[in-house]
């Protein structure tokens, strides 16, 4: 007989003990640092991990995969052994926890259910447990029915909010602590009410059943839509799913020898060294995350329980020598006897990640590649943002926690949808709230900023605006906010919705009115008007550290688009090596229009020269001016682009214009002439037609007289003392022929003009039509360089328009999942990215000295440019204000290992 195949079961289930911090895709984060915590010796709950691969099988065919129930009951039942109890017993019961732990953290975005197990006859036994403390027994069975009705019945909570109201009104109190055991046993009898209410059934009693619904529920809220929008936010990949972690409860809630807190090893606000966090006694974890209370600053537990407060401050030091980085800690202390419930790498501001990366550096426990590692370009753009200048007229009306920093001023509002619906009209809007909680994650998605008068440095508020780099004042008591008459009264006064208030995230001061802004201290520095070497100020410092670590490992050069002196100054201050983009028709806006169409009504030759002539000192002013400022470095021209057609008056206005005029009988003669150009040269669809190379070539003299200007400038810099290196880009290429016969036109001029002054110039093309990427081969025998137009180049790939698409359908993509972020914003590396290789390697291989560049607005996202150094280009180059970010990147992407990730 055959021997039979057996099948190996997939492990579902580990023990704490059994895992470890490397583990995060497995175990989720919290269960990976629970095992760390746990194999570190710590005191942590015991426990198991539910792995996030049964996650992903539960979400892919709707069922819990085999074999996955007897592994829970087995861990289940070892657990038991370990505690001495039984979940649920009604003499003596174990209770549960039941948390989400994705690989990446998500807070307040999936479920948590605290105290599973008690039932109407545990509730005794865990009174009995407690020393005969009733009102502790009865307070947590309220909590795990209204925890369980909302995350796994969708049991609206504020049914259960409302209940608790009730009681604590007709208690005359409005803290839940002056509630006895008589008022939380009948709050118990109105949560089942209401639990009965929604689902049609009794509270279930059955422990076990209870477990492995919070279980399901925890799986089902990876794809709840505050989840789904915040990873999209955060740019958290889909297909991870989350683990589930099954701890033995430990209650901060027996007294006021019991509480709970959150610390973090040094201030996640600004990366100061201390003792930073939140501690709220007689209480659960959630009541710290939720800011339903008002915390005391950690440093007071000293005074509450010293002891634990010494071994606390000790487990801290231990965590973020182990860990090498500023550690996020949630504890609690049951009657004197402190336990850890989670461990780790805090979500920090952008200023503090710098601060802190510095700190790490001098105190030898990472170097600084490691350093560079741990920061980002969106990080670094967040802290050029301008902030708060005042004066003795701005006097603050609160004061709250400078939770996350930054200067944000708006209109007030206070429901995520109306902040979301102001800011689609383009208003700036603050939204103000008692607290907020994962279903407001919209609304802070699309305010400016987030003011709660509840909560502390460690609420939902302040960790999700700290992760997404938003301006954030919690726990400012003195705002009475009620959120049904759209108003808030502080200090006497009455704030309405619509009315403009000013909030600092980092002094946690409110002030009504707008405040006006100035310059961060870091464009400061990059402005040079903060030396580093002398500056008290740390951020400063730090960055300064950074940067000139990034610029001597990044191999990418960066440039800037730049279309004036002005602008190609500010790009030099900030580090540009040169200028990638410089756009020519900018320079034929303003009082130059007029010649314009003097070119386009030309009759005839003669009139047509006259007017290039005309043209031509102008455009040879621009150019020295720009020469000068760039003297020594590349400055990449791009003969004019546009349309002609986009100089002149909208086809209808004009139309009705001239109308109007004969009705008048005013002498409309040039008006009529402007109207029959406008009309002959009018395109259904203008970025596909006469525009770039085409319109050089259609329109004698006109791509003849930019290039003589470019060289007569380029020889009037040299000739003063200076170095121009000027690089002439000739746009929509789509075949060789097209540039070549530019080329031979340009070479003439050139020759002519440079003569033996020893300027010399470049010519290339601009790699925007994908036909141009596909036989970038033969067009780079006729090209020195390339750089790559990805604005084009994507709307080209994609076949949408940029003006037309992104307001009418890219939401709806990004909503379903087509787009991950919109391909304007960041490289599809797959697509367009493709068209960018191959244009890469076959260009190269044709010309080996070839130079490659990039000059669309994904010179200066983040992700873009480490797509285009694994590509191998020279440069990138971007707006001036992104140069540091794109030199930052640059940097980054020599040293990230593939798969890091800085989040």
């Amino acid at each position: 007989m055959a021997a039979q195949e057996e099948t190996v079961e997939s492990k579902y289930v580990y023990d704490f003990a059994e895992g470890n911090k490397d583990l995060k895709d497995l175990l989720g984060g919290k269960g990976a640092n629970l095992a760390e915590m746990t194999n570190l010796g710590l005191p942590v709950p015991p426990g198991f991990t539910i792995t996030t691969e049964a996650c992903q099988a539960y979400l892919t065919t709707g069922r819990e995969p085999d074999g996955l129930a007897g592994q829970i009951e087995a861990h289940l039942e070892a657990l038991e052994r370990q505690m001495g109890r039984r979940l649920g017993d009604p003499d003596d019961p174990l209770l549960v926890s039941v948390r989400s732990g994705a690989k990446f953290s998500m807070p307040g975005m999936m479920e948590t259910v605290l105290n599973v197990g008690l039932n109407d006859r545990s509730v005794v036994g865990l009174s009995r447990q407690a020393g005969q403390n009733d009102r502790f027994a009865w307070d947590s069975y309220r909590r795990l029915i209204q925890m369980f009705g909302k995350t796994v019945c969708e049991v609206p909570g504020e049914e259960f909010e409302h209940a608790l109201d009730e009681a604590k009104h007709a208690k005359g109190t409005h803290d839940d602590l002056d509630l006895d055991a008589d008022d939380l046993r009948g709050l118990v009898d109105a949560y089942k009410k209401i639990f009965a209410k929604h689902t049609g059934r009794e509270f279930p009693q059955e422990p076990r059943e209870q477990l492995d619904l919070a279980i399901r529920a925890v799986f089902d809220s990876w794809n709840a839509e505050r989840a789904i929008l915040y990873r999209r936010q955060e740019r958290i990949p889909a297909d991870l799913g989350t683990a589930v972690n099954v701890v033995s409860m430990v209650f901060g809630n027996l007294g006021p020898d019991s509480g709970t807190g959150v610390a973090f090893t040094r201030d996640p606000g600004s990366g100061a060294q201390g003792i930073y966090g939140d501690y709220l006694a007689n209480a659960q974890g959630e009541d710290v995350v939720a800011g339903i209370r008002n915390t005391v600053p950690l440093q007071e537990l000293e005074q509450l329980d010293k002891t634990s407060y010494d071994e606390l401050l000790g487990i801290m030091a231990r965590l973020e020598e182990h860990y090498k980085d500023l550690c996020d800690i949630e504890f609690t202390i049951e009657r004197g006897k402190l336990w850890m419930l989670q461990t780790r790498v805090g979500k920090r501001t952008a200023a503090a990640a710098f601060v802190i990366a510095g700190q790490l550096v001098d105190e030898g426990l990472i170097d600084l590649d490691e350093a560079l590692h741990r920061v980002n370009g969106a990080q670094l753009a967040q802290l050029m943002f301008p902030r708060f200048q005042l004066d003795h007229e701005f006097q603050p009306v609160a004061r709250g926690i400078g939770a996350s920093p930054g200067a944000a001023s708006g209109k007030v509002v206070f429901t995520s949808a109306r902040a979301v619906e102001l800011a689609a009209a383009g208003e700036p809007v603050i939204l103000v709230r008692r607290e907020t909680n994962p279903d407001d994650l919209t609304g802070m998605i699309a305010a400016n900023g987030i003011l709660t008068s509840r909560g502390g440095k460690t609420s939902h508020a302040a960790v999700v605006a700290r992760g997404m780099g938003k301006t954030c004042v919690s726990g400012a008591d003195e705002l009475e906010v009620n959120v049904p008459a759209k108003k808030f009264t502080v200090a006497g006064r009455t704030v309405t919705e619509g009315d403009l208030i000013s909030i600092d995230g980092t002094t946690g001061k409110v002030y009504l009115g707008e405040v006006p802004v100035m310059p961060s201290e870091v464009v400061q520095y990059f402005e040079g008007e903060l030396d580093p070497e002398t500056t008290d100020d740390a951020l400063v410092r730090a960055v300064h550290r950074i940067m000139t670590h990034a610029d001597a490992a990044r191999r990418l050069r960066v440039r800037t688009n730049a279309d004036t002196g002005a602008d190609a100054a500010r790009a030099r201050r900030f580090g540009a090596e040169g200028i990638g983009l410089c756009r020519t028709e900018h320079m034929f806006l303003g009082d130059r229009r007029e010649l314009v169409e003097r070119l386009i009504l030309a009759e005839g030759g003669q009139q047509r020269d006259e007017a290039l002539a005309a043209l031509l000192p102008l455009q040879r002013a621009d150019f020295v001016e720009i020469f000068r400022q760039m003297d020594g470095l590349p400055v990449t021209v791009r003969l004019i682009d546009p349309p002609l057609h986009e100089f002149l008056p909208p086809l209808e206005q004009l139309a009705v214009n001239v109308a109007v005029a004969q009705e008048r009988g005013e002498d409309v003669a040039k008006e009529e002439a402007l109207l029959a150009a406008v009309r002959r040269m009018h395109e259904e669809n203008p970025m596909l037609g006469l525009r770039g190379v085409r319109l050089g070539l259609v329109i004698p003299g006109l791509f003849a007289m930019q290039v003589r200007a470019i060289a007569e400038a380029a020889v009037a810099v040299a000739r003063d003392g200076g170095t121009a290196c000027p690089e002439i880009m000739v746009p929509l290429v789509g075949a060789v022929q097209e540039l070549e016969t530019v080329r031979a036109e340009a070479e003439k001029i050139i020759a002519e003009v440079v003569g033996d002054s020893g300027v010399d110039v470049l010519i290339g093309t601009m790699i925007e039509v994908p036909r141009a990427a596909l036989t970038a081969g033969q067009i780079a025998e006729a090209a020195e360089f390339f750089s790559f137009g990805t604005n084009d180049l994507t709307q080209m790939a994609w076949g949408f328009s940029r003006d037309d698409v992104e307001g009418a359908f890219f939401w709806r993509y990004l909503e379903l999942g087509i787009f991950g972020i919109s391909p304007f914003e960041s490289i599809d590396a797959d697509g367009v990215g493709r068209l960018v290789r191959i244009a890469a390697e076959e260009g190269r291989a044709a010309r080996p000295g070839l130079k490659l560049g990039v000059c669309g607005e994904h010179g200066g996202d983040p992700d873009s440019v480490h797509f285009f150094h694994s590509v191998g280009l020279d440069y990138v180059s971007c707006s001036p204000f992104r140069v540091p970010v794109a030199r930052l990147e640059a940097g980054r992407a020599v040293i990230t290992t593939t798969g890091s990730d800085s989040r």
